[in-house]
């Protein structure tokens, strides 16, 4: 496994492109100093392990991941997201998040990060097949119902230099490259609370800052359609 040499003055000037040790303590120290480049992508989601879905299974019983996410990766209440369908890059880049502390905005965030504290690699991964490998929720509705939020999705807003949402998580909301996360059936509550959170800027984990900037050219009534929209995917 390649590694990310991090220390507080190697951070503050440039990061050495070898690989991302999360294990490191050097790296724990300075995490909320690191942020995600497109490079810096790529080479942890190059390095992550290949996932072993029945051990993954396993894994969301005996961590307790199925006490908010669900046995089959559907959310017992609207208060946490929905993983089933989940991207496995996206699912690991978040625990990998967690973990070295680049996800602290919220009281739930706080809770991951001590649930994935004592994960390894290989068990992100596993988890991270597991869910991948469920099917979405699904709750169909008429496409006309949401037809603001659609011309969001496919055509964006020129006038507000808003991409696609397509351009990044797909036609069908099922999610890009580089980690872009599928959306489609997300719990509507998990999906408002995350693009607030990234409109006000509290959270940051996000590569070049893309989703915080996207998030705050939207108004408060965009997003619970986009979050409606979403979930009926």
């Amino acid at each position: 496994m390649k590694t990310f040499q991090l220390s507080l003055i190697g951070v503050a000037a440039t990061l050495l492109v070898s690989g991302w040790g999360w294990a490191n303590d050097a790296a724990h120290e300075a995490a909320d100093a690191v942020k995600w480049k497109p490079a810096t992508l790529r080479v942890a989601l190059a390095d992550m392990p290949t996932g072993d879905i029945s051990r993954g299974k396993d894994l969301n019983s005996q961590l307790m991941c199925a006490s908010c996410h669900g046995e089959n990766g559907i959310a017992p209440t609207s208060n946490w997201p929905n993983v089933a369908g989940q991207k496995t890059d996206y699912t690991y880049k978040m625990l990998l998040d967690y973990q070295s502390g680049l996800r602290s905005e919220d009281e739930r965030s706080k809770l991951m990060t001590v649930a994935v504290e004592p994960m390894s690699q290989q068990d992100m991964a596993d988890v991270a097949a597991y869910y991948a490998s469920l099917p979405a929720h699904e709750a169909r509705v008429k496409a006309s119902a949401h037809a603001d939020a659609e011309r969001l999705v496919r055509k964006g807003d020129p006038t507000r230099l808003l991409t696609p949402c397509a351009s990044c998580h797909g036609v069908k909301g099922q999610g890009g490259k580089e980690a872009a996360p599928a959306l489609a059936g997300q719990s509507e509550k998990a999906f408002i609370r995350t693009m607030m959170l990234y409109k006000n800027g509290a959270r940051d984990n996000d590569v070049n800052k893309a989703m915080a900037q996207f998030a705050a050219k939207l108004t408060d009534e965009e997003i619970r359609q986009l979050a409606a929209y979403y979930h009926t995917r």
